[in-house]
């Protein structure tokens, strides 16, 4: 039986035309070069998996863990592990997009997972904007417009401010601009179909693909943007706000300041320490976190304490 403790991540990061350094800058994460755009900080999917880094499963990936050691995460329908959280850099626009959902995944993509995601803004440069939604309202005319390249009537632009949170359903056309690090909840899922990406060419001179026909099939048309957020609960150090409850994932912002015990969950967490430090107590042993730690608490581990003064997202199905 494997030890009952957090399994703490190491990011794997990506390079992307749009990115820059700031994961190193804001979380001193080792770069592959100064055009990083993401971290999957939590993530089983075979692009990208996260390393374990304590324990007796050190080495191995958060994909080995869920296909050898289950019972860390309690019962799940689920084949492939469901969740992945990233960070991102935009140092410049994101490509417009859209994912599809889990039905059109299966049965266009052949793979398990849609994409349901949602931001939390981490920072944003004043004046940042994201795109959200569009100002089509039938199919036919959302298809004219791409068509015609008709982007600034097509296209809603929303100014985003550090501490803002989005949550972007399959189907929502979408892009993140420049000048903003957000963290990402998403099903772990990587099918992207790109609308726009501003005419850009890479090094070698070439325009990024687009995925028209895929994009205008899976849109939804007219825009839908839903209210999520709940207000925050207090309780001693801990205050608890739930940004989403969706049926893929609910997400939480946590702020503690101080020392709190909680009970073990029903399902496994995924926490990500995104300021200050503390630490988590579990069965007498003691866990340093620091801002940049990510690690995902397995179930049945009895009751924990979190001591210090930190903020964290955290997630479960």
């Amino acid at each position: 039986m494997y030890k009952q403790e957090p399994i703490f991540l190491e990011p794997a990061l990506q390079e992307r035309i749009w990115g820059g350094t700031k994961l190193a800058d804001v979380f001193g994460y080792q770069l592959p070069s100064e055009q990083t755009g993401e971290a999957w900080v939590i993530s089983a999917h075979p692009n990208g998996p996260s390393k374990i880094r304590n324990g007796e499963l050190a080495g191995q990936t958060l994909l080995d863990a869920w296909q050898n050691h289950r019972d860390l995460f309690g019962e799940h329908d689920n084949e492939d592990y469901p969740l992945l959280v990233k960070i991102l850099d935009a140092r410049t626009d994101l490509s417009v997009q859209v994912h599809p959902a889990d039905d059109y995944a299966q049965e266009v993509e052949n793979e398990p997972y849609g994409k349901t995601e949602c931001w939390y803004v981490i920072d944003a440069e004043p004046g940042a904007e994201i795109v959200f939604g569009h100002h089509a309202q039938t199919k036919e005319q959302l298809e004219q417009m791409i068509d015609q390249g008709e982007w600034d009537q097509l296209l809603q632009r929303i100014p985003v401010k550090k501490g803002d949170f989005v949550y972007v359903p399959s189907g929502a056309i979408h892009a993140i601009g420049a000048g903003i690090v957000i963290l990402e909840t998403q099903q772990s899922s990587d099918i992207t179909y790109r609308v726009y990406d501003y005419d850009r060419k890479d090094d070698q001179g070439n325009e990024r693909e687009l995925h028209l026909d895929s994009a205008k099939a899976v849109s939804t048309v007219p825009h839908v943007t839903n209210e999520t957020r709940k207000s925050a609960v207090t309780n001693g150090a801990l205050t608890e706000q739930q940004l989403v409850q969706s049926e893929y994932f609910t997400v939480y912002h946590w702020q503690l300041a101080g020392q709190i015990e909680r009970k073990a969950p029903d399902s496994f967490l995924q926490v990500s320490i995104i300021e200050g430090n503390g630490e988590i107590i579990l069965d007498g042993q003691s866990y340093q976190l620091k801002k940049g730690d990510h690690f995902v608490l397995p179930v049945h581990i009895g009751n924990y304490t979190l001591k210090g003064q930190l903020e964290a997202i955290v997630s479960h199905v």
